[in-house]
Formats: structure tokens, sequence, C-alpha cells
């Protein structure tokens, strides 16, 4: 509502109403000099108009048509009284007036001369009338604003008035004064007056509709973020690790089976292998201790198991991360900065993303072909799953790139920037299932050295491996397929190579025994072999 002329009507200077409506073009006009009337006529100069009198022109209400000016009363006579009207006039000679205004019946369909404006009470309605763009109470435009019809300023011509009686103590002068104040503020007054009205008559035109249910009744879709978050965090735990000197820090896991196996990230649980301790925490707010059944290092996969577990665990579904396609929504669950249970959304930004990650405590790194999230993820969400829109675990968040220093294993605490991590849970799980079964990882492999450094040629096949032993493995893989050392793998199967850590990162996406292509260049040619992956245990 606009208050700019609220409380400023006073005082105001206010041009006076216009004598007469414009003439349309294509209507008839008056003659522009009007017939004076019979010089004969008896007619007398008319005594001073009083106060209350009608304008020149302008034919009171109820005064017979084609009798205007009405005939004026004689010398000396008092002026008309109420209910003496027209005067009673005697035969006097007096000089003609300059012009006569035009007989009511030049104009075929007579305008008052006077613009209608809004008065309490009088019946009539120039501003605020239906059609004329106005907006209902409350709304942003007053009452009285332009777009109406007739004038520009909202004024209606053509409509029937309805003369106010004069109030008590007030002449007609001063109504109208007061009539013509109130309409040009009415623009002002409009919104501030409507609103006024709707906040006082509250309980009758209020647009507030009260919600008919408590908002503990309101039902969500199992497919909103809501409803997968209300079904997941319950399955969802807060890891604290801590190693026997009492350093540590905080993750997330979530339900992997019935029997009380949590699957995390290494990283997580990495202080606690050896003589330390480890609990989880559920978000109701029990809390168990647990241990270390199995961690893959390489993998940066463990498996902790609660003692005592519960016998009403519910395992979180787990999903196919191989049919995950970009754009797909996604939704993860953690603890980040420590904050249990926290939710964040975003998308699956991109697949099969090489990356390398440390877990801080060695200078071993894990490598991973990740799957990329904008979701906001940050040290203390390690370990967390990251779900479809249905609710099914895709991967489990591991790593961050930062502006600050890398991987959320790292000793610094970086914060996200919309570039995420996640394990792919196919490779997961058949960690996780390895872990459980053995205590153990299983890695495939070619059996072959490769260099880690930065590259974007490919994966090149070192001269010797750690240790001065012979880079390509007797008898394995790659010296079976015929590789080696100096080759430069730049595929596997369809996926582009372009350095070692990405080549490590999608052989372990594998299984050992799987058969994939190799496409590598010798001598500036171009080869292609199959080979069949073997396997190594342990992480050492």
């Amino acid at each position: 509502m606009s208050t700019e002329n609220e409380g400023k009507n006073e005082g105001t200077q206010v041009p006076p109403a216009p004598s007469a409506p414009p003439v349309p073009v294509d209507s008839p006009s008056a003659s522009p000099q009007a017939p004076a009337p019979d010089a004969g006529a008896p007619t007398t100069p008319l005594p001073a108009a009083p106060a209350q009198a009608p304008e020149a022109g302008h034919a009171p209400a109820g005064a017979p048509e084609g009798h205007w000016p009405p005939p004026t009363a004689p010398q000396g006579a008092s002026a008309p009284t109420e209910g003496d009207w027209p005067p009673p006039t005697a035969p006097q000679a007096a000089p003609a007036p300059q012009a006569a205004p035009a007989a009511v019946d030049d104009w075929p369909n007579p305008a008052p001369t006077t613009p209608l404006y809004a008065d309490a009470g009088a019946g009539t309605h120039a501003y605020g009338a239906p059609g004329s763009g106005d907006v209902a109470a409350g709304g942003h435009a007053g009452v009285g604003g332009p777009g109406g019809p007739g004038g520009h300023d909202g004024t209606v011509w053509g409509a029937s008035y309805q003369q106010p009686a004069p109030k008590s103590g007030r002449g007609r002068g001063g109504l109208v004064a007061a009539i013509l104040v109130a309409a040009l503020v009415a623009g002002g007054l409009g919104g501030g007056l409507g609103y006024t009205l709707a906040k006082n008559d509250d309980d009758t035109g209020s647009t507030t509709v009260a919600a008919s249910t408590n908002s503990g009744d309101v039902k969500r879709d199992p497919g909103t973020v809501a409803g997968v978050a209300a079904t997941a965090l319950p399955s969802t735990v807060t890891i604290e690790a801590e190693s026997s000197s009492g350093e540590g820090g905080t993750g997330t896991g979530f339900v992997f089976d019935t029997q009380g196996h949590i699957v995390t990230n290494n990283h997580v649980v990495a202080d606690a292998v050896d003589g330390g301790k480890v609990t989880a925490t559920f978000p109701d707010g029990k809390k168990y201790d647990a241990e270390v059944v199995g961690h893959a290092q390489g993998y940066d996969v463990a498996v902790i198991k609660l003692k005592n577990a519960p016998s009403d665990l519910k395992p979180l579904a787990l999903g196919d991360s191989d049919k995950v396609a970009v754009g797909d929504s996604t939704i993860a669950i953690g603890a980040p900065f420590g904050l249990s249970n926290t939710v964040t959304t975003g998308i699956i930004s991109a697949k099969n993303r090489p990356v390398a990650s440390s877990d801080g405590t060695s200078s071993a790194a894990s490598y991973m072909s990740a799957l990329q999230t904008d979701a906001s993820i940050n040290p203390g969400n390690s370990g967390g799953p990251l779900l479809d829109a249905s609710g099914n675990v895709i991967g489990i968040n591991s790593a961050i790139q930062s502006t600050g220093s890398g991987g959320l294993g790292g000793t610094t605490q970086s914060g996200s920037i919309g570039l995420g991590f996640a394990i792919p849970i196919n490779q997961a799980k058949y960690v996780a299932q390895q872990l459980i079964k053995t205590g153990e990882p299983v890695y495939a492999k070619i059996g072959a050295s490769v260099s880690l450094a930065d590259s974007t040629e490919g994966a090149k096949i070192t001269d010797t491996a750690e240790g001065g032993a012979s880079a390509v493995e007797s008898g394995g893989p790659a010296a079976q397929a015929g590789l080696k050392p100096g080759d430069v793998i730049v595929k596997l199967d369809d996926m582009v190579i372009d350095s070692g850590p990405t080549l490590i990162g999608e052989i372990w996406t594998h299984q050992p025994g799987d058969k994939v292509t190799i496409t590598y260049e010798r001598d500036g040619k171009s080869h292609t072999v199959d080979l069949t992956l073997g396997s190594r245990k342990g992480d050492s």
C-alpha cells in the first residue's frame, strides 16, 4: 500500500473542479456564439449569489429542463429560500448578458457539469467503480487511480449525479472543496484505507486460510527428499574412531546387514585399527561399541561390527551404480564437522572420475573411479551413504576437492566447494563382502607397474618396479598379453586412460578373473590385446 499522501490533505492546494466536461470530438457541439435573449424580455440584474447557490451554467437537481437560467428576482428582493425555486421575477429592463449558456436541448445526452467523485453515502461511485482497473482492498493499487473510464485521473463523465445535501454549518462550496480534496488524495489513501478496513474486519474478510491439519499429520511421499531421509537416517550412524594414543576423528557409516556390520571409509577408522576404540551412534541417541572387521586402504573401504547389535537393524537398500546417469538426483547423509544426521542434496555431476586420496597416516594412496556429486560434502561426511532419489545407496562419500589441501583424509579441515567424490557402490559392495568373509581385501591386477606421475598421454609401464624388480610381472596377465616396459596404455575397454592413477582406479572397478581389452601404444603404433585380470590379497 502507498502512504505517500496519508495525513497530508490539510493545507494542500487543490485546483478547482472543472466547470464542464470536455466535449467529445465526434459529438455535436454547442453554437460558438449562443443567441442573446430577446432585448424586450423582462429581466433584472441577478443579486449576489449566496455561498450555496449553483454555479453558472449548472442546473440544480430538480430544475425543469429549458428554464435555465431562472428568471431573476426583482430589485431589492431577498435571496430565494429553499423551496422557492425558481424565484419570482419583476418586469424590469436590464442589459442583456454577453453570452447565454447553450440550451440543454443542444446536447443529446447532457453530461454532468461537475465530475463525479465518491462520497460516503451518496450512492454513486466514480472511484472504485467496476471495470475501472482498481484492485481489491489490500492490493498494490489504491482505488481512484488512473485507468478508469472518463478523465485521465479516473473521473467518470456522463454518469448521473446526485447532489449531496449541504451539511449543517457548511456551504456547498466548502462541501465541493472537501470532496475534491478527498478525491485528489484518494490514490494515496485507497491502498491504506483498504488495508485498514480489511484489518479491522479481519473476522469476515481475511484472506488468511488456516491449515486443516497439524504439521505432524503431514504425509510425505516416499520419493521426496524428506521421505528418503526419514527412511535412511535411522540406518545411518556417526562413527568416532580413536587410536590408543587418543588421536582420532569423526565420520559416518551405514547399516550393511542385520548382523550389525557397518560400512564406512578406511580413513575414518584407520587410527583405531591397532588397539584403538570405535563407537557408532544412531540418530535416536543409542550408542554402541564396535570393532574393525576389515579395512582396504587401496579401495578406502572398511567394515566395522557393532557389539551387542540390536535385533531390529534395517540395512539400507543398495542400488546399481553402473546405471547411474549424469544429472540424477543425489542425497548425502553424514556428520559434517561433527554435525550428525545432516542431509544435503545435489546431482551426479560426472561418472568415472579418477581420484587418488590419502588417509593422512601414510604415503599410500587410495584410487577410485568415482561418482562426482555437487551435494555438499565436508569432513565428517566420509563413509556416509550417497543415495539416489529412491533412497538406494549408489556410493560411499569419500573425498572432496578443495581450495585447501585435498581430500577428506587430509590433516586440515577443508570445506566443500561442490566437488565431492563417492566410491561406486558396486565396487564397495564387493570389497565389503570380501572384508566380512576373510578380513582382508582382494584387488584385481594386470601384473605391471605404471608411472604415477601427472600425465595426459596415458599410463606408461615403468622400466623397473619398486625395489628394482621387473616392471612386468613374470607369468602375469600383462606378460602373457605381450606388454613390455615403455608401452603406454591409452584405453581399458572403452575407457580412455590418461595416467597411471586412472588405470589403477579403473582396474579396481573390476574383479579378479574379469576379461578386459587393453589398447596401448609402442613406437608410435597402436595395438589392442585382451587379457584376464589377476588378483592380489591384502594391502601389502
